[in-house]
């Protein structure tokens, strides 16, 4: 049986979504626009890993904190470093890598929290 798809992903994709409508309409808030979705990012990240691996794949799967770290690690390259090196659309910012690393610690904690109960 598949298990179902989380309201916080789900939130999390809602979030996402309103925010790139907003962008293309010139609206912008900051907060919302630059760090809660960074902050939102390694959770939906490892969240949506985990769901392919367990209910797509049939794998017994669970992010640990080498992948949360290592996810932190990747997308901060990818998305402060390598992205605004190659286009004038992205901008590196550090507010950014502390977003993505408080998401995927708060995530990683959390799940371990709620899997010991």
């Amino acid at each position: 049986m598949k298990s179902k798809i989380s309201y916080w992903f789900l939130l999390g994709l809602m979030i996402w979504l309103i925010v790139v409508f907003l962008r293309k309409k010139g609206i912008f808030i900051p907060v919302i626009s630059n760090h809660l979705t960074d902050f939102i990012t390694v959770p939906m990240y490892a969240y949506l890993i985990e769901y392919l691996m367990n209910n797509v794949l049939k794998y017994q799967w669970k992010p640990d904190i080498k992948f949360i770290l290592s996810s932190i690690l990747y997308l901060s390259l990818l998305f402060e470093v390598i992205c605004p090196m190659l286009s004038g659309k992205f901008t590196g910012d550090i507010l950014d890598v502390a977003a993505y690393l408080l998401g995927g610690l708060l995530y990683y904690f959390q799940k371990r929290i709620l899997m010991y109960k």
